[in-house]
This record gives structure tokens, C-alpha cells and sequence, in this order.
């Protein structure tokens, strides 16, 4: 069941523009459910590239997606303009919860607002580990108050 109402703008601390494609539309005209989850992870690990300095090709560690959910206010549809907004929930010593939305470009609400939770793992043994150092301290950066 979908929350009251949608998150704003202001709750959110990174930015960054989304592209819808025509393949993004199904059958019904507008851009499917699962689709949302794609933005959601390009979100969250350009954040971790650009401002956390992970190397997707050769760093030993990675997150894993083990938890996610979305809540969805409003429809969109190719060729909507779209921002995606990023903050942190949690912040653990092996595991992150990112809340994440999708806004229309211009709007302060969400079309869509949800959250995922990455464990990072040792790329070799699958285990979890502490989040690298770098990408803690990106991270820290868009940790918010729990209310």
C-alpha cells in the first residue's frame, strides 16, 4: 500500500537528470513498475562512482541490492524529463538504505519515492564486509535525521 503522500524535493541532497526511453512505456502507455527500480539503481551507483570513487571493473568490494521497495503517486511516460533524488536513510557498518524518488524536471513531488539497501561484499567470497572508507564518507554526506 502506497504511503499518503509523496516526498519533496527538499528531502533529498543529489540530483541527478534520468532519460526516459520509448522502451520504458508498456502496453498501458506509461513507463511499466519495474522500470522505476532501474532508475532507482542507476541512482544509487552513479552516486557511489561519481562521488564515492568506486571502480564498478576492478575494486574487490560491491553492494548488493537485498531489500527494496517503491511507492508510486503518478504516472509518467516517454519522453518525460525526469531527476532522480538520492539521500541515506541508514548508515551501517556493512549495509546502506538509500530512499530514493522520481520527480517529473521542474516538479517538488515525487511521481514515485521508495528505498533499497545495498550490503557490500567481498566480490570474491560473497561475504559482506565494512563499506570502504571512500564510499563511507560519500555516503555520511547524504545521511538525513530519521524522523
Amino acid at each position: 500500500m502506497s504511503k499518503a503522500s509523496p516526498s519533496s524535493k527538499s528531502d533529498y541532497r543529489y540530483f541527478v537528470p534520468i532519460t526516459t526511453r520509448w522502451k520504458d512505456n508498456d502496453i498501458y502507455g506509461h513507463v511499466n513498475n519495474v522500470t522505476y527500480y532501474a532508475y532507482f539503481d542507476t541512482i544509487a551507483n552513479q552516486y557511489l562512482i561519481e562521488k564515492g570513487g568506486l571502480n564498478i571493473h576492478s575494486d574487490p568490494t560491491v553492494g548488493f541490492v537485498v531489500n527494496s521497495g517503491c511507492n508510486y503517486y503518478a504516472p509518467i511516460a516517454f519522453p518525460d524529463r525526469l531527476e532522480g533524488g538520492l539521500k541515506v536513510n541508514r548508515l551501517g557498518n556493512s549495509s546502506v538504505e538509500y530512499g530514493i524518488a522520481i520527480f517529473k524536471d521542474g516538479e517538488e513531488q515525487a511521481v514515485a519515492d521508495g528505498h533499497f539497501v545495498h550490503v557490500f561484499v567481498d566480490k570474491a567470497s560473497n561475504k559482506s564486509v565494512p563499506i570502504p572508507g571512500n564510499i563511507k564518507q560519500a555516503l555520511e554526506a547524504l545521511l538525513v535525521e530519521s524522523n
